[in-house]
């Protein structure tokens, strides 16, 4: 169960765009081009106020150089690990391409008007579902989860536009670490990271593999 890389590809420091962003938005361009499924999926890491880590893929809805933002429901156990230590990491996780981006950075809550816009452009059997389903709850059977739907179905029939839950919104990653890992021969990978120090600037660093 091992595959070995390309000895022709690599990432040097030439190579890179003079910011995260921009490099981000070129690996993510490739990516698409490429052909991959689901390229906006990322495994997001949180932990809780313990320091009791958890993480789970969810689609990343937009960037820019403020960071990565995702949508979920508050009360759901990222959510609350969020709210209680707000800090997180990402991974998007190319292998196809030998490649992946890993980020971490503070997490803060999306203003409020971007999610009723996000939320409006859902399918509406989404929107529904954002309202009936208590995320990370434990539910007695997969019975009760549909009657809940079905409970939210009724309850929005007659609404056109509807709202998203109060407990339910965008949360950004505004990362001080992006890294940019790219598939050698030999293991010796190239890993080279943006990271913002002390002063808010900058630096570029290479990374053993």
């Amino acid at each position: 169960m091992r595959n070995e890389y390309d000895a022709d590809l690599g990432l040097t420091e030439a190579d890179l765009a003079v910011d995260w962003h921009t490099q981000f938005d070129r690996w993510f361009a490739d990516a698409v081009a490429f052909g991959l499924p689901e390229v906006n999926a990322m495994v997001v890491g949180t932990a809780d106020a313990a320091g009791r880590p958890s993480g789970r893929t969810v689609l990343l809805k937009g960037y820019d150089p403020d960071g990565f933002v995702f949508f979920t429901n508050h009360l759901s156990r990222k959510g609350v690990e969020a709210s209680e230590n707000p800090y997180a990491s990402l991974v998007f996780p190319w292998f196809p391409m030998q490649r992946q981006v890993v980020v971490s950075g503070r997490v803060t809550p999306v203003d409020r008007n971007a999610t009723e816009a996000y939320f409006a452009s859902r399918p509406r059997g989404s929107q529904l579902g954002a309202w009936a389903s208590p995320q990370s709850q434990v539910v007695p059977d997969r019975a009760a989860l549909e009657e809940r739907y079905r409970t939210a179905a009724d309850r929005f029939a007659d609404t056109a536009d509807i709202p998203p839950p109060p407990h339910w919104g965008g949360l950004r990653v505004r990362p001080d670490m992006v890294e940019f890992w790219q598939g050698r021969a030999g293991r010796l990978h190239d890993r080279l990271r943006f990271r913002r120090t002390d002063e808010g600037a900058w630096a570029v660093e290479r990374l053993a593999p």
